[in-house]
């Protein structure tokens, strides 16, 4: 499941990487676009349904909280925000822009490390 996700999020990256062409993702406005369209479901709070979902899903194996994951990279992300998942409607270019997508990522994949931090002993 996570490796076909990867692949589909492989294809999303041209996508992508037109508007980071202009310049680098801005990964402070990036906190700005997670602040206003993902934290109402996926802040560090286990009672937003997002996080909820996520601690379920993963059972204390990673942190459910998004901003605390090591292992998010800006395609996985834009796939995500793309395409949606389980009850998570996708977000169209009107809502988040490509620029705002690409900021987005390297927001949420500045801590990344490729190990889940509850594997790194965090």
């Amino acid at each position: 499941m996570i490796m076909r996700a990867a692949l589909v999020a492989a294809s999303l990256l041209p996508a992508i990487a037109p508007a980071a062409a202009g310049g680098r993702p801005d990964a402070a406005n990036g906190k700005a676009v997670f602040q206003k369209w993902c934290a109402p479901c996926h802040a560090a709070n286990p009672k937003l349904a997002g996080t909820l979902a996520l601690q379920a899903k993963y059972k204390g194996a990673m942190p459910a909280a998004l901003e605390q994951r090591t292992d998010l990279t800006p395609e996985l992300v834009g796939y995500f925000v793309r395409t949606g998942v389980a009850w998570m409607a996708p977000f169209r270019k009107t809502e988040i822009s490509d620029a705002e997508l690409a900021d987005l990522g390297a927001y949420l994949s500045v801590n990344r490390t490729g190990v889940p931090a509850k594997r790194r002993g965090k």
